[in-house]
């Protein structure tokens, strides 16, 4: 379930607003959550080697997809859009002015500017989620109610308020001291900000969104079957390191994910996949995300961020210094250091984070892949027919979320998080232990 606070000023909190690493399908851009994997799925299934859909649903599966991927374009230039109307009409300057007039304590000024920048950006965007939250209702896949969609909406915007007033104040102090080297800085105190937070985010952040409960609690004997799973994979997991979560108050979808790092990683899964997918198809669900845990993916998809927001970090840097020179006067920023040069800061950023996007995927797709496959080795002798039992399951996960059966290559080059449905489905369908990864553990 979506980790959840969509890290760094833009470019973080939209890479964090993603699902967490190891939630299974996520195929469109999605802050609706994605279903898991199949609903319920038995050995004896005729043979599933591409993914179909009846007419009726085709059409709205197509509808549905093609919604989600206008949206995502449309928020993303309307972001690109709000910053620059904001800067042309010196909202910034402005904002800045009143900061300074009302207090000499730069972290009062702090508070204030990132309050009504901050502020004023999530009421901007409130219009396009709320549409997004009604479109995900009319398609079936959300069930959460509006007021509970507004209470999860604010605890977020407030955690990700109480994060950028840590952020700004950290980069304009390290840009006030270090004109020229503010940005490497910035980067390595984002390294333990960043695992602080991956640590934390199993234990204080999703708790606020969602109930968990240690599986053991309420299916001890689920419980015991992945556990002898793990075991012959030879990759015990503890059970005090599965847990349940509630999903069905929100969401119709069915998944899983691994999170956190150390003492607080974990696999979560779904109430919902408990109750609509086979005992076999909920293995095979354990397996890919133990593909996850045994891969470490967690850090590494960690540390690929901290590399992407390196490279931001300098970019970031080096256009700040050629744009407050050119546009300053217009935009009533006289220097780099300068309250309002904030703005100029999250155009550049919401404008990386967008293209970066296709980079960021890509990686996720080649995770979301080995972990398809190590989910198949490890089924193979557990699970009957495994092949099958995992094709259908991706049969049946797109007919549950109306996923797209006929992507664009531009589509999943730019959005997909994971390879399309019908890709994994065949890739189930054909596999052979061969095709397993071994080089990734």
């Amino acid at each position: 379930m979506r980790l959840v606070l969509r890290f760094f000023l833009l470019l973080a909190l939209s890479l964090w607003e993603t699902s967490p690493i190891g939630a299974f399908p996520l195929q469109t851009p999605s802050s609706s959550p994605q279903a898991e994997a199949p609903p319920s799925t038995t050995s004896n299934a005729p043979g599933t080697t591409s993914y179909r859909l009846p007419h009726e649903k085709y059409e709205k599966a197509v509808a549905f997809s093609r919604a989600g991927y206008r949206l995502y374009f449309l928020s993303a230039f309307w972001n690109i859009a709000a910053i620059l109307l904001l800067l042309r009409f010196r909202f910034f300057s402005a904002l800045r002015d009143l900061a300074e007039s009302r207090t000499t304590k730069r972290r009062w000024q702090a508070a204030i500017l990132v309050l009504g920048v901050f502020g004023l950006l999530a009421l901007l965007n409130l219009p396009i989620r709320m549409y997004w939250h009604s479109l995900s209702v009319h398609y079936g896949q959300s069930v959460q109610p509006w007021g509970k969609w507004f209470r999860d909406w604010g605890k977020a915007e407030f955690l990700q308020l109480g994060l950028a007033f840590l952020v700004v104040l950290v980069v304009f102090a390290l840009i006030r001291r270090s004109p020229r080297r503010w940005w490497f800085h910035a980067w390595l105190c984002a390294i333990p900000c960043t695992l602080f937070l991956v640590f934390i985010a199993p234990l204080y952040i999703d708790p606020l969104f969602n109930k968990f409960t240690p599986l053991e609690r309420t299916n001890p004997v689920l419980t015991a079957s992945i556990v002898t799973l793990t075991r012959a994979a030879r990759q015990p997991i503890a059970q005090d390191r599965i847990f349940l979560m509630d999903a069905s108050k929100n969401t119709n979808a069915i998944n899983a994910y691994v999170t956190g790092l150390g003492s607080s990683k974990r696999v979560v899964i779904w109430d919902t996949s408990i109750a609509k997918t086979s005992p076999d198809g909920l293995l095979y669900i354990v397996g890919h995300e133990m593909g996850h845990y045994v891969y470490h993916h967690v850090i590494k998809g960690t540390s690929f961020f901290l590399a992407m927001l390196l490279a931001a970090l300098f970019l970031a840097h080096r256009l700040l210094r050629w744009m407050v020179p050119r546009w300053g006067a217009a935009w009533g920023i006289p220097g780099e250091s300068d309250w309002a040069a904030l703005g100029v800061l999250l155009l550049l950023l919401q404008v990386m984070s967008f293209l970066g996007a296709p980079i960021g995927n890509a990686f996720s797709r080649m995770e979301e892949h080995n972990a398809d496959a190590y989910g198949l080795e490890i089924a193979q002798g557990l699970i009957p027919n495994a092949n099958e039992v995992a094709a259908h399951s991706f049969q049946v996960l797109g007919e549950e979320d109306l996923d797209d059966p006929n992507p664009s290559k531009f589509i999943v080059f730019w959005l997909y998080s994971h390879p399309p449905l019908n890709e994994r489905l065949r890739f189930a369908h054909n596999f052979t232990p061969a095709q397993a990864n071994p080089g990734s553990h």
